[in-house]
Order: C-alpha cells, then structure tokens, then sequence
C-alpha cells in the first residue's frame, strides 16, 4: 500500500520497533543470575536516562525511582518470583531531570529454566501519562494504602518499646522506618516554653534548619502546626514559597516539592511537631491525611511517655545521689576514686552505695554494698544502712563488729530487704588490711607490678539476714587479713559493673580482670575504663565502683614491716594476726617453720593480753640479714622473767617455748612499756621473683587465698 501521512518514513505496515517507539514504549532485558540489565533508546527516553548514566543493572534505576516506588515495584516483582507467575504489571511514578514526575508502566515476562527456578525478565516500559484518569487507581492504590498503612503499624509498634527521646528520634530516623513513607526528610519538635526546639532530622542529608529553637509565633509550618494544633499541607513548591517566605531560602535548592507538618498532641496540649517533606508534587489524598494523622498520635503518645520517663528518671536518679556521700574527703597516704551510675533500663533506682570514712591515725575505712530491689525503698534503706555502718565504724568497733551490728539494724527496720556489703579497714602508714563481707563481691587488689588477683575473703550472711534464715551458714563475720604494699590498689564494685546480658557473672568478672591487668595506673583513669566496660551491654542494674590506692613505690620484695593492734576487747585480733603471720612466713620461703614461729609469736601476744591492761601490738617483719623477727610491744614497764614451771602448773612455760623454738629472743625497755621480740633464720629468696602479690601477702596468684592459712 502507497505510504500516507505527513511521515513518509514510516512503512506500512509500521515495524514492531517503530510502533513501540512512537507510543513511548521501550524494551528491557534483564539476567536475574549475573544480573545485568539491558534497556533501548526508547526505555532510556521515557526514563529520562541519557545512555552514559545507565550502568546496566537494576541500582541505575534508582535514579528516577523514589524510595516508595522502588519498594513497591521490588514488591511486586518478588511476589511473581515467588509464586511461580510468569507475567507481572505495575505502575510507578518517576522523577524525570526536565519534567514533573509522570506515570509508567512495567511489565515483565518471567522466563523459567525446566525446574520452575526464574532467570531472566523480557519486559516493556511504556509512558502512562495519557493513561485514562489516575493510571496507578487500578492497583497501585491499594497497594499504596497497604503500604503506608503497614508503616504506620509498624512504626506505632516500635515506637511503643521507646523509653527516651533518643529513642524516639532514632526510630524517625530509621530509613526502615518512616522511609516507606516516601519522606526525603524527617524532623521532630519539642515544645519547650515558648520556642520549639529542634532535636532530630534525618534521611538523604535534605535537612531544612528551621532554626534549631523556633518561635511557636513564628511564621514556619511547624510553629503553625503547634500554635493551631492542625496539620499542614503543602502540595507544591509554589505554597512553600508565598506561604512561608522565611523558609522559602532553605527549600528552594532543594528537590522538596511537597510537605506536611503533624501537631503532636497528648492529653489535649502540643508537645511537639513532626514534619514530612516529599519530592512529590500534588496535593495529599483524603486516606493520607487520615493515615499521617493516625502516625503522628501515635508518635505523640510515645513521645510524652518518653519525656515523663526521662523526668521520673531523672528525679529518681538525683533521690539516689543524694543518698550518696556528697563529696569523698582526701585521705593522706592514698589516692581514692569512685563512680556510681544507675541503670539505663526502668525510671526506678537501685541501691547500690559507697562510703569513704577517715578514721584517724592514717586509718581510713572503705565500703561499698547494694541494697536488693530497684525502687524508692531500696534507695531509703540504702541511705539509713550507709549511714549507721558509718556510725558504728566511727565509734570504734571492729569491723566484725560493725557488720553484725548494721546486720541487725536492718533486721530491725523489718523491710523484708536484704543488703550485701563489703568493708575494708586500711593503716595507711603499715599497710594492713582488714576486711569483712557479707554476701558481696569478692574484692580485686592489684598489686605494683601491674598483676591483679581476687581475694577470697572469709564471708557471712547478707545484711538483714539471720542464721535461723539460712540454716547451717554458721553467724558472724570474720575479718580477713592482708597486706596492701605501697603502689597497690583495692578494687570494690557492685554486680552492676560484671553482669552481662545472656551471659554468666564468671564472663564479666574475667573481663573485669582483664581490664584492671591492662588498665592505666592512675585511678581516675582506671575507674573511668572500668566503666566504659558495661557500656550499651549493661543497663539492667546500676552500679557501683571504689578504687583506693596506696601511695609509695611498689617494692620488689614484700618484707614488711606488718603490724597488727591487739586489743583486750577483741576476741578475733589473735586469731587474725596469727593467719597475717602464717601468710607472710609461707610467702617469705620458710613455710617449713611456719607452726613454730606461729606458736612462738601466740605465746608473745598471750603475755602481752594477759599480764598488761592496755593491749599491745604485734609487727613481723624480714630484716635485711634474712631473719624474720616478730616483735610484741605493750604499755607494762614490768620485763617477762623466764622460770621453770612445776609439773602441773597452768603457766610459765611461755618463754621457756619461745627459747626453745625460736633462734634468738630479746626484750628491750620502751619509754611507756617494753618490747618482747624473737627472731627465726629465713631462707634466701628462690632465683625467679616472686610477683609483688606473693611475696606481700602469701596470696598464690592464682587461687589469691592465704597461703597456709587455718
């Protein structure tokens, strides 16, 4: 047939290329395996894409495709994947270089190999715009209210676990989130006084300072929005620019072609704003408003539980404080650091506590415990409990003592709470060490040189507790004996600081370790990186952490000099200084004399508590020939005289003893008393040094219990 028309190029009949290029209908290939993507001239026209901007494979779309669009043709596409169908249609809005963003259709033709599994789409991209009415009314709407529905849900159900703003803001923030929405940009507002202040903004960097802090009769969106407690549409550049001139500089280089502003409102006031800007053109649908509505009611609510959970815990955590010791006094002769902080998970408050009490005569007192329960109550028995074991402590009474007495106390208060506590007495100027625990922690010492060891002290029941309620514990708390050398440190701290989340206390504990063996000398600086340990991990339980160190330069050898009072009124110093006597002997190499200088060193103390009024002191020490000498000093002028003593006399062998056993013994006169003492040939020390922590103490770096102690 003879060509017709004002085209004679175009044969008859047309070509399946000419047909499908005049229609704006181009051609794609795509290899689901390597992934490749082909399209023709006609596909890259009606895409907008110029050849050199398309890489060939399915991310160079991405370029006129939006997030929402993107999302719903993957959708669309893997449901035919998935369900074995081998053709599949969608429409999807792109955003072109030189036009509004139009309508286009995709269709695909699944090609299968013979075991059903797809390998490549042969398909067609045609323009819609001349489509009858809405081209995507058919499907895509009810897909577009499926979607925008699904991440209002979705969104609503994460924002119900949020328990402060930041966790608020990080879900608006999430592309996951709010990002099927088709929002290029996301910004909340709080209401605060007068003014609005900014605190979080996200996606794709278009962020629109509307002033970090806004007037709410500002002439901006968000503070019409707040001031009116209505929505905001803007469904065009135009009413940004006329309507709000003072952001019009902040939209304009940007690709914001609409908007919405969301009042947040709780219990009938605005707390805040939330805005949504969109590189859509068009005024927003009946169903979007009610659906962006819906969004941001829920948002509010989360919003406001969020800022009275961040009030409660903050008003909760400055109760706690308060409870604490306001400010650690200095103590001469150590360097001491603490650090509390509460739990990151629930507005209660715990009752973890710590107390530095100086006691005169370069003595001070350490302690540090955790009251059970996390609410106003534990914290209140914190603050009684801290108080009256101080008040014991500055009394005078020996820390078995103290412990009982605070024990009972609690019981008395009839709580129904028990306490765990663990506390230490230093003489700084000796460097002996008394400890008592009840139920708590074993404490860590890190020695000069840098090892780091946990000490089993000898434990009783937790505070408030009764033997009757633990039948077969046994009562009391015995008090352990060590000595801290200049240059080592004592660490205490609550459960807090080791329990990790799905793991046991054994896991924490040896990260502790770990940390203290590698940590910096300096003990603020060592507190601060045992604290940094829990970090996002922890957050079930707030904790507590009391670092002292004792001033001096760490010494290779341990030789002393140790020292131990004996007081008339307390029955447990004997039996502490003869375990302090047996450690250190053991530690010194001469543990195959460790039962006779102890039975020499007993009957010195018995003389001293039983023939003097006043009590006296005993001191061990390795003098610098290889002896060790025990020395027992006390307030009677009156010199021991040895004498034989009949066949059935209750007394008057002590000396006799200490002769016998003993290499060489003395009593020298002292200006208020007199000083009995005896001496014992130690071995020299093996070839390979000893850590700090063995030669000190007796403790075995590895077990860290008293070597040779009954």
């Amino acid at each position: 047939m003879a060509q017709r028309g004002s085209d004679p190029a175009v044969d008859w009949p047309a070509r399946p290329d000419t047909s499908l290029a005049l229609n704006r209908m181009g051609t794609f290939d795509w290899d689901l395996d390597s992934g490749r993507m082909h399209l023709d001239p006609t596909a890259l026209e009606v895409l907008d894409l110029r050849p050199g901007e398309f890489d060939g494979t399915l991310a160079g779309l991405r370029a006129r495709l939006g997030p929402a669009e993107e999302a719903r043709l993957d959708a669309r596409v893997a449901q035919a994947l998935k369900s074995g169908q081998s053709h599949y249609g969608a429409y999807v809005r792109t955003l072109a270089r030189t036009r509004p963003p139009s309508w286009l259709h995709v269709q695909g033709h699944v090609l299968r190999d013979p075991h059903g599994r797809p390998y490549r789409i042969i398909g067609i991209i045609r323009d819609a715009a001349h489509d009858p009415g809405d081209p995507g009314a058919d499907g895509n709407q009810e897909d577009d209210r499926r979607r925008m529905t699904g991440v209002v849900e979705r969104t609503t159900a994460i924002l119900a676990h949020a328990r402060t703003v930041n966790d608020v803001t990080d879900v608006l923030k999430d592309p996951e989130a709010l990002g099927h929405l088709g929002a290029v940009s996301v910004m909340l507002g709080i209401v605060d006084g007068g003014r609005i202040h900014l605190v979080a903004e996200g996606q794709l960097g278009s962020y629109v300072p509307e002033i970090e802090y806004t007037r709410i009769d500002a002439r901006f969106p968000m503070s019409v929005a707040v001031r009116t407690m209505q929505p905001v549409f803007l469904g065009s550049r135009e009413e940004f620019q006329f309507g709000y001139p003072q952001l019009w500089p902040y939209i304009e280089p940007l690709s914001v072609r609409s908007g919405v502003y969301l009042p947040l409102i709780a219990q009938g006031r605005p707390i805040g704003a939330l805005g949504l800007l969109y590189r859509r053109d068009g005024d927003f649908t009946a169903e979007e408003r009610n659906l962006l509505m819906a969004l941001g009611s829920g948002i509010a609510q989360s919003l406001q539980r969020a800022m009275l959970f961040e009030q409660e815990h903050d008003l909760a955590e400055g109760l706690q404080r308060a409870m604490l010791p306001r400010r650690i006094p200095a103590v001469p002769g150590a360097l001491i650091a603490v650090r509390y902080r509460s739990a990151r998970v629930g507005r209660d408050i715990g009752g973890d506590w710590y107390d530095v009490v100086p006691l005169g005569d370069g003595r001070v007192g350490v302690m540090i415990g955790d009251v059970e329960g996390h609410d106003t109550d534990a914290a209140a028995v914190m603050g009684q409990l801290r108080i009256v074991l101080r008040a014991y402590v500055l009394e005078g009474h020996t820390p078995g003592t103290a412990m009982e007495r605070a024990s009972a106390f609690l019981r008395e208060l009839e709580t129904e709470r028990f306490a765990t506590c663990t506390y230490a007495e230093v003489d700084l100027t000796t460097g002996m060490l008394r400890m008592v625990r009840a139920g708590h922690l074993d404490p860590v010492v890190r020695r000069g040189d840098g090892s780091c060891h946990r000490i089993q002290v000898a434990g009783g029941l937790p505070l408030g507790l009764s033997p009757r309620d633990r039948p077969g514990t046994g009562s009391g708390y015995p008090v352990t004996s060590l000595e801290l050398h200049p240059g080592d440190t004592l660490l205490l701290c609550t459960d807090g600081l080791i329990e990790r989340p799905g793991a046991d206390s054994d896991t924490g504990m040896g990260e502790f370790m770990d940390a203290v063996r590698a940590g910096p000398v300096d003990v603020e600086e060592l507190a601060d990186v045992l604290c940094d340990l829990v970090g996002d991990s922890g957050g079930g339980d707030d904790m507590a952490l009391l670092l002292l160190r004792r001033r001096g330069t760490p010494t290779a050898r341990g030789g002393g000099p140790l020292h131990h009072r004996l007081d008339p009124g307390d029955p447990d110093a004997p039996a502490a200084a003869r375990h302090l006597i047996r450690a250190a002997v053991a530690a010194w190499g001469a543990a195959d004399r460790v039962d006779e200088i102890e039975l020499a060193a007993d009957e010195l103390m018995t003389n001293a508590l039983v023939h003097t009024e006043g009590g006296g002191a005993v001191s061990l020490r390795l003098t610098a020939e290889g002896r060790i000498r025990i020395e027992v000093e006390d307030t009677s002028s009156a010199l021991p005289q040895r004498r034989e003593a009949g066949d059935w006399a209750v007394s008057g062998r002590g000396l006799l003893l200490v002769d016998q056993l003993a290499d060489d013994w003395g009593v020298e006169p002292r200006g208020g008393g007199k000083r009995v003492w005896c001496e014992f040939a130690a071995p020299a020390p093996a070839p390979a040094p000893a850590s700090a922590a063995t030669t000190a103490t007796g403790l075995h770096p590895d077990t860290a219990q008293p070597a040779g102690a009954h």
